[in-house]
This record gives C-alpha cells, sequence and structure tokens, in this order.
C-alpha cells in the first residue's frame, strides 16, 4: 500500500521556501535520506543560543517535536554536540538551521 505522506526532501524544501519568502535565513546543513529522513531543527535565537527540536510523532500519528534540553535554549556549540550526537545514531537524519530571534520556524506540530 502507498504512502501518502511527502518524501523528506520535498517536505523540507518546501518549508525552506517559506522560510526564504518571509526574509528568515533558514538552511539545510545536512541532508539525510531523500525519502525517509527525519529532522532535527537547529533554531538559532541569533544571541549565541539555539534551540534544538527532533520530529516525532504524537500517539495518534500526528507530527510534533521534541525538545531537546527540555526545550531551553543551549549554547551553539552545545547545541552542535548533540546533533552530531545524533548523526551518529542515525545518518539518515537531516539538520536544518533556522535563523530567527524570537524561534520561529515554519514547521507544523507542537512540541511533545
Amino acid at each position: 500500500m502507498a504512502s501518502d505522506r511527502l518524501t523528506s526532501d520535498v517536505w523540507i524544501m518546501a518549508h525552506l521556501r517559506r522560510c526564504n519568502a518571509d526574509g528568515v535565513p533558514a538552511m539545510v546543513v545536512r541532508r539525510g535520506d531523500d525519502r525517509a529522513g527525519t529532522l532535527i531543527l537547529k533554531v538559532n535565537r541569533l544571541d549565541g543560543t539555539c534551540r534544538v527540536l527532533t520530529q516525532a510523532t504524537d500517539m495518534e500519528g500526528r507530527l510534533g517535536w521534541l525538545a531537546a534540553f527540555q526545550g531551553a535554549d543551549v549554547p551553539e556549540a552545545e547545541a552542535d554536540d548533540y546533533i552530531r550526537r545524533a548523526i551518529r545514531r542515525d545518518p539518515d537524519l537531516w539538520v536544518v538551521e533556522i535563523e530567527h530571534k524570537d524561534g520561529w520556524h515554519p514547521f507544523e506540530g507542537k512540541v511533545l
């Protein structure tokens, strides 16, 4: 049975286009598996800190996000270390960095 879900590359690139249209700097830092790679968002707050969110689904299958560091902003070096460790565990991960002082990102879903 075929899935109605978009591939990771199409889904991620569509959201990056939205960032670009809104004038928000966003870039793919690491390209993962095109079809089914999970996304880690690094939201750079432009003050030396970042928030890290990992794509997840809730019990009903809806998209959501797991916040690293209990949702706290952390120094960028600490966020980068966390992401490096996650990539070692799952080489199919995508990493997208978005620069927004208020922590905005275009990806749907609540923090679980």
